[in-house]
């Protein structure tokens, strides 16, 4: 094997956002540009003897190429050994355990996500550190410093390798003796051993047999080949619970993103009145989000992972407690609220699921989430769409109550924090940019001002302060707190590729359960009305309506 050391020039646009570099495949075509980034990030790390390198991804359009370049430039960089999921494919909380399960020094994941895929779609790629957790802010900070100035990479003359066959293929090194070995494994067995290990899969099989009817939606994306190892061949579920469970390049045409609008299939399944099935879920493009449906009934993600925290110790893994709770700072409070019962610690963080890994490694917390269906637990260090699932599951199989039943009984114990996001996808960034600004400009006048029924008690910038590490991240999220507690964020995120996404959050704690059935868009008109008022979004931006409506 030979080391191929070739010329190229930096291009300008290569900073990650909060889960990596994503962009157009087109973009991702550009010449030496995923070569560019790779090598970036190869000369971030101080690669040891022996290094072990995770790789794959969600199957999505570009994926197979990218993994073949990337197995020739780990070659070529020092690692002598490179683990690829079967055929490429390994979901997000999948590459997580692989990592943490074959302490590799690493891994690097293909995919952007709830993004669309296929060609005129998006890709993306990220490192996750030896934790089984995404790269922190200082190695993707120091990825784009080097990809500005970057001026060559290196690549080995490796053949195209086998990705589709279990097994290893063996090369020549670099030195007379020395080997470099990809490794084809199954990651779906080892997954699958993991959610067996976790939850009470002999009470969810009694479950699924007492007539239970269930439908899980994979959207033609990564966990598709999970669902049917787990519940068909695990749980004994009958095969049409599942749908959309091939894995697609273009996942079918649709958007990957598990939410009322996107899956749109399922959620006519489950509000189909009397013929609505008792459960329903979904997940995305990567596996790593979930959305939990009931009887003509939608569960917020920030409600998900309050009830998950409130019943925790009805699951094997947990049985004996959690050591705490975090969630990211747009997400509602209704987690903190268990937190404060169960007399553990709750944390409040940015946006990005690395920010919970450093508390998770210290032992800090056990359950986390983002109200961007993203919820999971220190089994890996990423959000995880279908141990969620199986939660779920596992909770209504002990309690044996209804979605709604269990949601219900959770608002009549801690009250409800009634919650909505409106997003705003692919603004012209300029008006996203100017909305942000003009809420900015209020801050000094805001304070004390009255709307409606609600006087803003104070507004901010959210900063971070990493209690372990002591890194402190600003610009997080625009926040107008009310006196009541109740409060509007707005944000713009970080994980589109066109234009920006504007979102906006909004809460209101309601402890009066005569109204905890009132729809969410209705309990919060007034505070919708707020938000338009104090952003001029309409105005701005020329939008009327949102985009999605979680």
């Amino acid at each position: 094997m030979k080391i191929i050391v070739t010329p190229t020039q930096p291009y300008g646009d290569q900073k990650p956002g909060t889960s990596g570099l994503r962009k157009k495949v087109k973009i991702f075509q550009q010449a030496n540009y995923l070569e560019n980034f790779v090598q970036s990030l190869f000369d971030t790390l101080v690669v040891p003897n022996g290094a072990v390198l995770v790789v794959g991804g969600d199957g999505r359009y570009h994926n197979r190429q990218a993994i073949q370049t990337i197995i020739s430039m780990a070659a070529a960089n020092g690692f002598s050994r490179v683990l690829v999921g079967q055929g490429g494919i390994l979901s997000t909380p999948a590459a997580s355990h692989v990592i943490r399960k074959y302490k590799t020094f690493g891994g690097m994941v293909l995919s952007a996500s709830h993004n669309q895929g296929g060609i005129h779609g998006d890709f993306g790629i990220k490192y996750n550190i030896g934790n089984g957790g995404p790269a922190p802010e200082k190695i993707t900070d120091e990825i784009f410093a080097k990809s500005k100035v970057i001026t060559e990479y290196k690549v080995s003359d490796l053949p195209l390798v086998d990705i589709d066959t279990i097994g290893e293929t063996q090369f020549s090194g670099i030195a007379d003796g020395e080997r470099f070995t990809v490794e084809v494994i199954d990651a779906v067995k080892d997954y699958a051993d993991l959610m067996q290990s976790l939850f009470d899969f002999k009470t969810i099989r009694q479950l699924l047999a007492s007539g239970f009817e269930m439908k899980f939606d994979a959207m033609h994306a990564v966990t598709g080949p999970y669902a049917k190892e787990i519940f068909v061949n695990r749980l004994h579920a009958p095969v049409d619970c599942l749908m959309n469970c091939e894995p697609s390049e273009d996942f079918g045409g649709g958007h990957p993103d598990p939410n009322l609008t996107y899956a749109e299939d399922l959620v006519n399944i489950m509000f189909a009145g009397e013929n609505a099935l008792d459960f329903g879920a979904a997940s995305d493009g990567d596996g790593d989000r979930n959305m939990i449906l009931g009887q003509n009934f939608f569960v917020t993600p920030s409600d998900s992972l309050a009830v998950l925290a409130a019943n925790a110790t009805l699951v094997p893994a947990y049985r004996d407690g959690i050591a705490g709770v975090a969630r990211s700072m747009p997400t509602s409070g209704a987690v903190d609220r268990v937190a404060a019962k169960l007399n553990v610690p709750s944390f409040e963080t940015p946006t990005g699921w690395k920010f919970f890994g450093n508390l998770m490694d210290a032992g800090k917390v056990t359950l986390c989430g983002e109200e961007s269906f993203g919820t999971s637990s220190s089994h890996v260090r990423e959000k995880d769409g279908l141990w969620a699932v199986l939660f779920w599951l596992n909770v209504i199989a002990v309690k044996r109550m209804s979605v709604e039943a269990i949601l219900k009984a959770h608002w009549l114990e801690y009250g409800r924090n009634v919650y909505s996001r409106h997003d705003y996808e692919a603004i012209p960034t300029e008006a996203a940019n100017s909305v942000i600004a003009h809420i900015k400009a209020q801050f000094t006048s805001l304070p004390g001002q009255v709307f409606g029924q609600y006087t803003v008690k104070s507004c901010d910038d959210f900063s971070y302060h990493d209690p372990i590490d002591g890194s402190v991240s600003h610009h997080q999220g625009m926040r107008v707190l009310f006196t009541d507690g109740s409060r509007i964020v707005f944000r713009l995120s970080g994980t589109g590729t066109e234009g920006a996404t504007l979102r906006i959050y909004l809460e209101a704690y309601e402890p009066d359960s005569t109204k905890h059935h009132l729809d969410a868009q209705v309990a919060l008109a007034e505070m919708i009305q707020i938000a338009m008022q104090i952003s001029k979004l309409v105005e701005k931006t020329g939008r009327v309506v949102p985009t999605v409506i979680t």
